[in-house]
């Protein structure tokens, strides 16, 4: 895997609660020479648009806990969708799921992609979940027809392991991020099975991968 084909599948990504329209710049520059994509808070995905729209755009949804109402995440969605975003990594209500009500949590899911016509990326946080809750939570996300499971965050305590690319991938493909700071650490996840990066070191994986 070279350091175009690594690329194309990093988000590189800045969603810091102290993030300014400088920082999301920054990074977008950073996408840009470097072929990749970027994901970035929904308040600044206008301007992002209009600053660099070669860079291929994500934003967040229920970010970062999920406990947003569905109506509220299905505005946001659309929100961001009208405002630029190509794609979208939206937050599953955890306690919801910790609760039992998988119901919910599915329609929760699909509320938010049947709202818009871009792909939808479900965070299922895997540090706060036990095994049996990732499985029923890529269940969920899988019946709600979303295009990917992601793993993390970046905001609890922990992020993408190997053994959850490994449990996610049997469901839906995978973006791994959280704690990815490498091209060692990404190729792993990429081994692992995972289709796209999340991390905020994208400069320092893609350059460290090798040029052909």
């Amino acid at each position: 895997m070279n350091r175009d084909d690594i690329a194309a599948r990093i988000d590189h990504t800045v969603l810091g609660p102290e993030t300014t329209l400088a920082d999301v710049k920054s990074i977008l520059d950073d996408a840009d020479e470097w072929g990749m994509n970027a994901c970035i808070p929904p308040c600044y995905v206008a301007e992002a648009n209009e600053y660099a729209p070669d860079v291929l755009l994500a934003s967040v949804v229920g970010f970062p806990h999920g406990q947003n109402t569905t109506v509220a995440k299905r505005e946001e969605a659309v929100d961001a969708w009208q405002a630029g975003a190509d794609e979208l990594d939206m937050v599953i209500n955890v306690g919801r799921l910790k609760a039992g009500d998988d119901e919910a949590v599915t329609e929760d899911i699909s509320e938010v992609v049947a709202a818009v016509p871009i792909p939808v990326k479900v965070i299922i946080e895997t540090a706060l979940l036990t095994e049996e809750e990732k499985h029923r939570a890529c269940e969920a996300a899988a019946e709600a027809d979303a295009a990917f499971v992601k793993t993390s965050t970046g905001f609890a305590d922990g992020g993408a392991t190997v053994e959850d690319v490994e449990l996610m991938v049997d469901y839906l493909p995978v973006k791994a991020s959280g704690g990815v700071g490498s091209y060692a650490d990404a190729l792993a996840m990429f081994e692992a099975g995972a289709e796209r990066i999340g991390a905020s070191s994208g400069v320092e994986i893609v350059s460290g991968a090798p040029e052909e």
